[in-house]
């Protein structure tokens, strides 16, 4: 007896015979996820969501403010990581090639205890490996920059992108020159040791109001769906770093998003991003993930969230909702 395929090699074997993901043809949106998708973006005003839904059986798409480019914060580890585990199918990168990452290196952030929590002394030196799980898997910051530098820059995590004809998809920044946006201190100044509040209110201000219109690192929710199906179709990377690049997306469980909405009995690789909240605005809440039912059916979802005034748990009950809205409209017994 043969075995089973894994469903990622299974839609990938699909692709090849067809020549590409994108021969098959689309189905139309169905118009009960359609409407509910336009009601979740009502409920999000005055901040803008953006979503895109792809069936990869079907490829049917169902989109609300789709075409816009939305700022991605940690949506952007993915990627990352996609052109790191590339470069190691090439054979440039090992896995256990070891980086030394330096104090001055440390940026803040990660979902769980970070890198720099962790840090001892003047440098550490990490593994490529450690440093995509805790990229991935944990959204540190510190170790993402880390990979970026490794790799060039992020103009190679372009170039890779473009060479998979991911359009719609921009990555300039690492997360320590994100911060520095934010920070106000992006054109290189340092915030004075005795800078009073109103300063200090004035400076967030004027960084918060700069990275909502800086249009690096955005996407669309159409092209981080692009990205996700051709991840899962096997056109991105090797088999074996494909499995390694999904089995980190499965394992990020925290932020709990649109995972909240979803039944015990599917699978869910995804990757959240989110951006600090100014005066009751928070300029990135996002998450974008992989679905799959015990039968196998494939469901990618990228949902962005900017400029949103709601409360931490009001845009949870809102990813949630999405959650639920995908599984009830493409489950086996909606289908």
């Amino acid at each position: 007896m043969i075995a089973p395929l894994r469903p990622y090699v299974a839609t990938a074997l699909i692709a090849v015979m067809l020549g590409t993901t994108q021969a098959i043809a689309a189905e139309a949106p169905r118009p009960r996820l359609q409407e509910t998708l336009e009601r979740l973006a009502d409920e999000a005003k005055p901040g803008v969501l953006g979503i895109t839904v792809m069936d990869l059986d079907t490829h049917a798409r169902t989109r609300v403010n789709a075409g816009r480019a939305y700022p991605m914060m940690s949506v952007f580890k993915p990627p990352v990581a996609a052109a790191v585990l590339a470069q190691v199918d090439a054979g440039h990168i090992s896995l256990d090639e070891e980086i030394t990452i330096t104090r001055g290196e440390v940026v803040d952030g990660s979902a769980v205890p970070s890198i720099g929590a962790r840090f001892v002394g003047d440098r550490m030196r990490f593994t490529v490996e450690q440093l995509l799980e805790a990229a991935v898997a944990d959204s540190d910051n510190t170790a993402v920059d880390a990979l970026l530098r490794r790799l060039g820059g992020p103009r190679n995590v372009m170039t890779y992108l473009h060479a998979h004809h991911v359009d719609g998809m921009r990555i300039d920044l690492s997360e320590g020159d994100v911060s520095r946006i934010f920070d106000g201190t992006a054109s290189g100044g340092s915030i004075p040791r005795d800078e009073s509040e109103a300063a200090e209110k004035a400076r967030l201000e004027r960084g918060y109001a700069a990275y909502l219109k800086d249009p690096r690192n955005r996407t669309t929710p159409d092209a981080a769906a692009v990205f996700l199906e051709k991840l899962w179709a096997g056109e991105l990377l090797s088999s074996e770093s494909t499995k390694r690049l999904l089995d980190l997306m499965y394992r990020q469980t925290t932020p709990n998003r649109m995972r909240a909405g979803l039944p015990s009995d599917v699978r869910f690789a995804d990757k959240c991003g989110t951006s600090y909240s100014l005066e009751g605005e928070t300029a990135a809440y996002n998450d974008i993930g992989i679905v799959t039912w015990p039968d196998g059916h494939t469901v990618v979802v990228a949902a962005f969230l900017t400029a949103s005034k709601a409360d931490k748990p009001a845009r949870d009950a809102l990813f949630a909702k999405l959650g639920k809205a995908v599984v009830d409209a493409a489950s086996p017994a909606g289908r």
